[in-house]
């Protein structure tokens, strides 16, 4: 397969991945899909954060979830934080669940010389966001208030040693780009994705976290692969901090804007 015609990135954990069944039923309305001669199938590749834990376990997104998303989908709406499928989600649960604060869905784009590359990261991860220069915007928060890892080096230390992390987690991102690519092309800007993850994120890519990256190339403009996959790079390590930057005040769970 070449080509993908949609996707998913949604909360509720398995439940949510119901919501792809609207976005084929969008897509298939309107001709859009692989052709065969019985029908066109429209390939959606979907993925989902855990975020049961979060607000009500029964909240989930359902098949026309999915169908209204694409209904209201607009190529400016650039809206970020908490909402959709970041709307559950939480970071630096690394040294417990009371040290959590709110994640988010985020948006980073880097552009050069007609070239394109947009991250979207939702943002539900073990670890701690940081800033370009390595301090923590959101992560673990003491009693006190204060980031647990703020000045120590140290933090995979706090880790359990030996029991589990009571939590479930996941960091998604998708990365768009203009560029004229092959199918291995993007296959390896996906995998640079990562980079950008362990930009912003520390610790990042745990046993508890189960992190995915999709990657599409529409195909409108020469440009070499490592020049997409370095842009790719920044701009998810960036999208990952829109996502904390953003997110709403909440009662229960700190924000960037309340600390």
């Amino acid at each position: 397969m070449q080509e993908v015609h949609a996707v998913l990135l949604t909360g509720g954990s398995a439940f949510g991945l119901a919501a792809a069944d609207g976005v084929m039923r969008y897509l298939e309305e309107r001709g859009i899909g692989y052709p065969t001669p019985w029908a066109r199938v429209p390939i959606v590749p979907g993925a989902v954060i855990f975020d049961l834990n979060a607000g009500s376990p029964a909240a989930r997104p359902n098949a026309e979830s999915g169908y209204l998303a694409c209904v209201a989908a607009k190529a400016t709406d650039l809206r970020n934080g908490s909402v959709g499928a970041g709307v559950g989600a939480t970071v630096g649960k690394w040294a417990g669940i009371g040290t959590r604060m709110r994640g988010g869905l985020g948006l980073g784009t880097i552009e050069h010389d007609g070239l394109v590359v947009t991250v979207v990261a939702v943002v539900n991860a073990v670890g701690d966001v940081l800033s370009a220069t390595g301090q923590v915007l959101a992560g673990a928060r003491s009693k006190e208030g204060r980031f647990v890892a703020e000045g120590d080096s140290t933090r995979m230390l706090h880790l359990p040693r030996t029991n589990p992390l009571q939590m479930t987690n996941t960091t998604l991102i998708a990365v768009l780009t203009n560029a004229r690519l092959s199918k291995v092309d993007v296959n390896r800007i996906a995998q640079r994705g990562h980079d950008g993850l362990a930009r912003a994120l520390k610790p990042v890519h745990t046993m508890y976290d189960g992190d995915v990256v999709f990657g599409l190339a529409c195909g409108e403009i020469e440009a070499g692969v490592d020049l997409v996959a370095e842009a790719g790079a920044d701009a998810a390590a960036a999208a990952v901090r829109d996502a904390v930057c953003a997110a709403d005040p909440h009662p229960l769970l700190p924000t960037l804007r309340t600390v």
